[in-house]
């Protein structure tokens, strides 16, 4: 059995920043599904007086479609030594043709506010409500960083899908912990 030792995300926010490059797990719960992929863009800050996690979602994942469904996500972050195929998995396959958790050996911990499931291999926790999404503006993105994330010439299978933009999801932290 797993307890949560609830911490302040904010003074997480470091740890988090590091882990995002390689990479943490995005996971949430809609249709009965539960799917989980990995991110390296995302941040922790103050919105409106409130902790939050934005995390950016191209608008053709299935993680996409589970968030637009049920407005909450958890961000599950390692802590000391993990399977980094864990990441190469979560970061290559889908789950509208799989399922990721069996695939990568990972245990689903019930969340405490929200649906999504936290990870036990990936202890650190982050539990968020959507409070705010923006999809990104290609006109104002500058032409270097657009050729570079978003270039057109990409053939459109799942790997090289990058042409597609992000939806920015403002994700209020609700409750933070690591699993113990």
């Amino acid at each position: 059995m797993y307890v949560p030792k609830f911490i302040d995300p904010l003074e997480y926010a470091g740890v988090i920043a590091k882990a995002l490059d390689p990479g943490v797990l995005l996971t949430t719960r809609a249709k009965g599904k539960t799917n989980t992929m990995t991110i390296g863009w995302g941040t922790v800050g103050v919105e409106w007086g409130r902790p939050v996690f934005i995390a950016f979602v191209r608008s053709h994942r299935f993680t996409h479609e589970l968030l637009e469904e049920s407005g909450e996500f958890t961000v599950n972050v390692p802590v000391g030594a993990f399977g980094k195929s864990i990441l190469g998995l979560c970061g290559t396959r889908t789950g509208r043709d799989c399922d990721k958790f069996a695939l990568a050996g990972l245990t689903a911990v019930p969340g405490q506010k929200v649906a999504a499931p936290a990870i036990a291999q990936l202890p650190l926790t982050l539990e968020c409500k959507v409070i705010y999404r923006q999809h990104q503006d290609p006109a104002a993105i500058p032409p270097a960083i657009r050729e570079k994330f978003h270039p057109q010439d990409v053939e459109p299978d799942f790997h090289g899908r990058n042409r597609d933009f992000h939806t920015a999801y403002y994700g209020e932290i609700v409750s933070a912990y690591i699993l113990e």
